[in-house]
């Protein structure tokens, strides 16, 4: 299972107030890329396929594939707010190793 905390279901639910029409929901996705094999993918969507697992987070729908989801089980992600900017924080326990820019992993 995926973990979000209630600063990124806060935050995600602010982007999605935002949007005309409004999506159904957010896909997370693990995909190939990087200089170390994988990155993460965050999209609304409008509905999902008939093979995701789909979560509640008190209202907010959250999408993931079944391929992604064996890379995602036990993460968690947060939204954080630092002096170098603003985002999504995967934090991964199936991550063997990062690319020094920290966009992509190995798992």
């Amino acid at each position: 299972m995926i973990q979000l905390t209630e600063r990124a279901v806060d935050k995600v639910r602010e982007i999605l107030d935002q949007q005309d029409p409004k999506p159904q929901g957010l896909r997370i996705a693990v995909v190939g890329g990087g200089c170390s094999g994988f990155s993460y993918s965050m999209a609304f969507e409008n509905s999902p396929s008939m093979l995701d697992k789909s979560y509640d987070y008190e209202g907010l729908k959250v999408f993931v594939d079944q391929a992604s989801l064996l890379y995602l089980e036990g993460a968690e992600v947060d939204y954080v707010e630092t002096l170098e900017g603003a985002g999504f924080k995967f934090s991964n326990p199936n991550v063997k190793s990062t690319c020094g820019c920290g966009s992509s992993f190995s798992a």
